[in-house]
Parts: structure tokens; C-alpha cells; sequence
């Protein structure tokens, strides 16, 4: 048998097997783009991707930019702005530096560059294939900075294209990438989107902070769970800072984001060293987050380990992982001993956020067949709110009633709800606006909260902040103040050119009422804002001008010498807090978008609501006579809110809903006592 003769691979073959080492998947070739990008001194970085990448894979940021002689040879192989000579490596202090990357990806993609810096008058426009640019650069508008567009990655490598994972586990991997450098350069604002999306996948501001970040990216449940740590030895010529979690988070696949010298690497001696502390303190297969940037002498560092240069070798490893992991279990000492549980605010027993749909989910329960069966509740889980049982009040320090009813003489109100029958009397809305905003209230709506408040049991008041609801065999606490406002909102909108009115017993001067605001340190007023006077006089002039419209559709009466006569009567038997009347005069002048129909009614509604809701600091701390905050409260918002509220979406991720206390498990924990 012959032997085989040598041939010299053609340089095309030569370059689409180096190309594979490089950049093996859309998060290899949207890590070395974001590394060039830092390494253009870049604040902001925007990512589009579609179908993982595959499709499209672009890149913008607004660095120093490409010069335009240098769009000629960008992507030839070795070619940098950021090594010299082999010496070099040794002080390497860039991300990028051996002149492969952009090489690689046009090998095994169509490549796009537009770029501008900041001496040029206009933007610069090229394509590239295998390496070279398929024409002269096109001049075109364009911010200063790079864009890199990469269309169609591994066309040309069929096989390698087939091995990858579905577009959505490349796009997981895509955002992996991403959201670690936005950790490590929390100043440098991150932006991730797939194409044609208006919502972002990721966002972090510029000049944020690692926390920030991480709170952002991995949820607030890790971000208050981190403590900080640090490490450094003069001798292995090294240093440390991080963040880790406690001994009260844990996950189950650690997050482990490791830096060194900059450089996103992975360090598997590290990791594990690092989780033989963790073992003393989390439950068995249970892992934490550690976020780790470790700073090595240049020198002592090999970064030309790998093509894709996610592993790095350095001098005295072993000793050095001994003393991270020594630092690690002096922060882990004592908290096994000191753990803080949190309760978490959520809807009730489900563990997603269902879309809003035209029956709410209690319905469905009724309705039996494929529904599952709605769960019973007993009388061991019952918290007792019955009037023929103990309130939730005979427990708790009473109160003397205050003689002073905290109302101001000036605003005793004369309640006269809107005469005549008021169904045969409500006119029809048809404006374009309210229709909008109404629907938005009803498409935000979360079912499973909306569940919850058709079925609450009123437990007790808290404060005149907060109450205590139960739902099936959940105890929540509430915020009254946030779903008061929520509540008045919607019957703003819902009541629309509909109101009765409350009558002040005698018209207040809007000019005073703004004085009195002006005094009030949460107006905010200073010097540079101009005069009282003149501010107050402002004020009055605009509503004034307004009063035809504020008394036609939202019952709100100014008179010809600028009072105020009545208010819109949103709730039968209540009454706003008298002392919230001067700021929000002065707030429906400062926050109300007068100039835009579906703006002005928003702002306006919503601005109105802030004055109704139950207010802590407007609502007396102590009762005032038999109707007092807590009567209000349980026997006027919370039936009003069970009745009509359609709670927001928000409220399942807030703390409007906090879960305390699961009645089932509770009575669990005092069975093992």
C-alpha cells in the first residue's frame, strides 16, 4: 500500500477548521464580541438575537469605533490593534489579542460591520465573507460606535448547525453570556432583546452596582442573601472580592460566575473547593451563588490555554484555592446559627401568573367536570372572623377614641350622592380614552389575586397601612394603602362622568389650600421654584380654567372666585382624609398631563385615588369615634375591593400580597413542638 501524499490544505479549509474552535455556538461568538466591545471602552452594549442566534446575532455599542482604513483587513486572521509581539502576553491587560475572532465568525457566517468614530463625519458600512470585505465601504448615518450584524451562523457547516440544541436552550445560552459581564461590569449598561420584541429578556443601567445587577438579572431572593467577601496575599501575588450567598439560599445547580483579571474563565478546582465549605451548611444537594473576581500578576497567568480562551493556567493554584476557600468559610461562620426566613408574596396556591381570562378561576371551580375540585376548608384551618366570635381586636391594646376627630372645620363635608335613579340616569361613555384605560385595567388583572379578594374573610386591621386577609387556608398581609388607591383608580374609571358629590360646608380657597401645600416639606418647594404666591396664584388660574370639564366629568366644582365647592362621591359612607386636600390641589396642577386626552384622565384619576386611599400618615393613629379608620376599613374598602377590584398583576410580585403563614403547615410545626 502507497502511503498518502502531504498536500497543504487550501487556506479557505484551513480557516472554516480554526473558525470551529473559535466559536463553536451563538454564545462563543457573542462572547468575544462583547469582550471587543469592552474593549472599545463601550458604556452601553445592546444585543438583538433571532432564534437563539442562529438567525441573527447582532451587536451594538457606542465605543471608539473602527477607523475606515482599517475596515480592509478587520477580519483577516491575526490581525489586532492589542498585541505586538509573543512578549506581550505577558501583560496582556485587553480581552481580545490574537486577531481570530471577527476572522472566525465571517468563515461561518455573513458578517456586517457599521461603524463610526469620532472624528469621522459619518458612518462606515461593510460585509465580509471568509475574512474579506465583498466591496468598498459604504458611507451611511450612524451614532459613533460599532454595530456588528451576524446573519445565518454555521450556514456553510451543516453538521455543526444540526448538533446544536433548539433556538431557545442557544438563546438561554446567549443570555448566560450576557448577564455574567453584566455582573462583572456593572458599569457598562447590558441590554438583551430577541428581534421584533418590545420587551427586553435583559436590561442593567449604566454605573449600576454588582448587587444591583445581580438582583436584577438573578431575582431579589439571591441579591439580599449576599455577602460580600475579599481575599488577597502579596506573596502569590493575587487578590479577591465577590459576592456569595448565605447560609439561608440555596439553589439546585450552583451559579458560579468567575473573572480573572477580567476574563470569563471556569475554574473546576475552584468550584469545588468552594462547595466543600457549602456542604456544612446547605441541605444535601443543595448549591449556592458565587460571583468571584480574581485579580492574578499578568505574568503569572497563561491566557493562550484554549481557542475560546475559557480556561486559563497560573502559578500556584493549589495554594492559591486554599486560601479563596479560607476566606469563604470565615463569611460562612456563624450564619447556620443565625438563619432569616422570609415569607414570599405570591398568589395563592398557584405558582406561575395566569392571563386574565373572561371567567375568573373560582368560577371554573363551580363549574365542575374537568376542573379540579375546590379545596375544602376545615375548621382547624379557619382563622375566626365571624362577629359572633372574638375579633382579632379583643387581643390587641385598645385604643382610647380621639376626642379630636382630626377634621378641620373648614372641610366638614355634606355627602350628596347624584339624585334620581341612577341606572336609568347613567350616561354612556364613549370616549376613545376611558374605553383604552379601561381595558388596559381589565387585560392587567391577575386571576388568582382576583380569586383571592371575591373570596377573602377580613381578619384585621394591622394599622391603617396594612390589614390581615385570609384566602382558603392562607393568612396574607395586606397593604391597604396600595389596594385603596388601585380601587379608587378603577372606580374613577368606571364611574366616569358619573358621580355624586361630597359638599364641603363651606367652599376652601384654592390659592390657601396651595399656600398651606407650599408649607408642607413633601411639596418639595424651594427658593428656585419661584414664590408661593405666584405659584399658588398659577395654580388657582389653571383650575379655573379647567372647572368645566373637572365639574362635568368628575363631579369636582371650582367656583368663579376660585374655591373649591365639592369633591366626586366615589364610596357610599366614606370620606377622604381632609388633611391630604392641600397637596392634592397642588398635585393635580404639578402631575396631571393637561395637554393629552387619555393622559390627563389617567393622571387625573390617579392622582385622585392617592387622595382617597387610606394613608398612614393622614389616617389618625388612634380611632376616632365609632366610624373611624379601622370601621372604614373593614366594613366600607375591603367589601368595596371583594366586590369590583380587579387586582394588577404587579401585586403577585410585590409585597401588596404577603404570604405569612400557611394555616396547614402552621398547625404542622406546632404539632412537633
Amino acid at each position: 500500500m502507497e502511503p498518502g501524499i502531504i498536500k497543504k490544505l487550501d487556506e479557505t479549509v484551513v480557516n472554516r477548521i480554526a473558525a470551529g474552535e473559535v466559536v463553536q455556538r451563538p454564545a462563543n461568538a457573542l462572547k468575544e464580541l462583547i469582550e471587543n466591545c469592552l474593549d472599545a471602552k463601550a458604556t452601553q452594549i445592546q444585543i438583538t438575537v433571532r432564534q437563539g442566534g442562529l438567525k441573527l446575532l447582532q451587536i451594538q455599542d457606542n465605543g471608539t469605533g473602527i477607523r475606515k482604513e482599517d475596515l480592509d483587513i478587520v477580519c483577516e486572521r491575526f490581525t489586532t490593534s492589542k498585541l505586538r509581539e509573543f512578549g506581550d502576553l505577558t501583560s496582556i491587560n485587553t480581552y481580545g489579542f490574537r486577531g481570530e475572532a471577527l476572522a472566525s465568525i465571517s468563515h461561518v457566517a455573513h458578517l456586517t460591520i457599521t461603524t463610526r468614530t469620532k472624528d469621522s463625519k459619518c458612518g462606515w458600512k461593510v460585509s465580509y465573507v471568509d475574512g474579506k470585505p465583498t466591496g468598498a465601504p459604504k458611507p451611511c448615518a450612524g451614532n459613533q460606535g460599532t454595530q456588528i450584524s451576524v446573519e445565518d451562523l454555521f450556514y456553510n457547516v451543516v453538521t455543526r448547525r444540526k448538533a446544536l440544541k433548539s433556538a431557545s436552550e442557544e438563546h438561554g445560552k446567549v443570555a448566560e453570556v450576557v448577564s455574567r459581564y453584566a455582573v462583572h461590569n456593572y458599569s457598562v449598561g447590558f441590554t438583551l432583546k430577541k428581534q421584533g420584541d418590545n420587551a427586553t429578556d435583559i436590561r442593567t443601567p449604566p454605573n449600576s452596582t454588582v448587587v444591583d445587577n445581580v438582583r436584577t438579572i438573578y431575582g431579589p431572593s439571591v441579591a439580599r442573601e449576599l455577602l460580600e467577601v475579599s481575599c488577597e496575599d502579596t506573596n502569590l501575588k493575587f487578590s479577591l472580592k465577590g459576592h456569595i450567598s448565605n447560609a439561608n439560599y440555596s439553589v439546585k445547580k450552583c451559579i458560579f460566575l468567575l473573572f480573572i483579571n477580567h476574563r470569563l474563565v471556569d475554574s473546576t478546582a475552584l468550584r469545588k473547593a468552594i462547595e466543600t465549605v457549602y456542604s456544612s451548611y446547605l441541605p444535601k444537594n443543595s448549591h449556592p451563588f458565587l460571583y468571584l473576581s480574581l485579580e492574578i500578576d499578568p505574568q503569572n497567568v497563561d491566557v493562550n490555554v484554549h481557542p475560546t480562551k475559557h480556561e486559563v493556567h497560573f502559578l500556584h493554584e493549589e495554594s492559591i484555592v486554599e486560601k479563596i476557600q479560607q476566606a469563604v468559610e470565615s463569611k460562612l461562620l456563624g450564619c447556620n446559627s443565625s438563619r432569616t426566613f422570609y415569607t414570599q408574596a405570591l398568589l395563592p396556591g398557584a405558582s406561575t401568573v395566569p392571563s386574565l381570562s373572561g371567567k375568573s378561576s373560582s368560577d371554573t371551580h363551580d363549574k365542575g367536570g374537568t376542573s379540579e375540585k375546590k379545596d375544602k376548608i376545615y375548621a382547624h384551618q379557619m382563622v375566626r372572623t365571624d362577629s359572633r366570635d372574638q375579633k382579632l381586636e379583643k387581643f390587641l391594646t385598645k385604643p382610647e377614641a380621639s376626642k379630636n376627630t382630626g377634621e378641620d372645620e373648614d372641610f366638614q363635608e355634606d355627602k350628596q350622592p347624584s339624585s334620581g335613579n341612577e341606572e336609568q340616569n347613567k350616561r354612556e361613555v364613549k370616549l376613545t380614552s376611558i374605553l383604552t384605560l379601561r381595558s388596559q385595567m381589565e387585560s392587567s388583572c391577575h386571576v388568582g389575586l382576583l380569586e383571592a379578594v371575591k373570596n377573602l374573610t377580613f381578619v384585621g386591621c394591622v394599622n391603617p397601612e396594612y390589614a390581615l386577609i385570609q384566602h382558603l387556608n392562607k393568612l396574607y398581609l395586606t397593604n391597604t394603602s396600595a389596594l385603596s388607591e388601585e380601587l379608587f383608580y378603577q372606580i374613577m374609571l368606571n364611574e366616569f362622568g358619573n358621580f355624586g358629590i361630597l359638599k364641603l360646608s363651606s367652599p376652601a380657597s384654592i390659592y390657601e389650600l396651595a399656600m398651606i401645600a407650599f408649607d408642607m416639606e413633601e411639596s418639595g418647594w424651594t427658593e428656585a421654584d419661584g414664590t408661593k404666591e405666584d405659584l399658588a396664584s398659577y395654580i388657582r388660574t389653571l383650575l379655573l380654567s379647567k372647572a368645566s370639564m373637572l365639574d362635568d366629568y368628575f363631579s369636582l366644582q371650582v367656583d368663579d372666585e376660585g374655591n373649591l365647592c365639592t369633591l366626586p362621591y366615589l364610596l357610599d359612607d366614606y370620606v377622604p382624609a381632609m388633611e391630604g386636600l392641600p397637596m392634592y390641589v397642588l398635585r393635580l396642577a404639578t402631575e396631571v398631563e393637561w395637554d393629552n386626552e387619555l393622559e390627563c384622565f389617567q393622571t387625573f384619576c390617579r392622582e385622585t385615588a392617592k387622595f382617597y386611599a387610606v394613608q398612614r400618615n393622614h389616617a389618625p393613629l388612634e380611632e376616632d369615634g365609632d366610624r373611624g379608620w379601622r370601621w372604614q376599613v373593614e366594613h366600607l374598602l375591603y367589601p368595596a375591593m371583594r366586590k369590583t377590584l380587579l387586582p394588577a398583576q404587579h401585586f403577585a410580585q410585590d409585597t401588596t400580597f404577603l404570604q405569612i403563614a400557611n394555616l396547614t403547615e402552621l398547625y404542622r410545626v406546632f404539632e412537633r413542638c
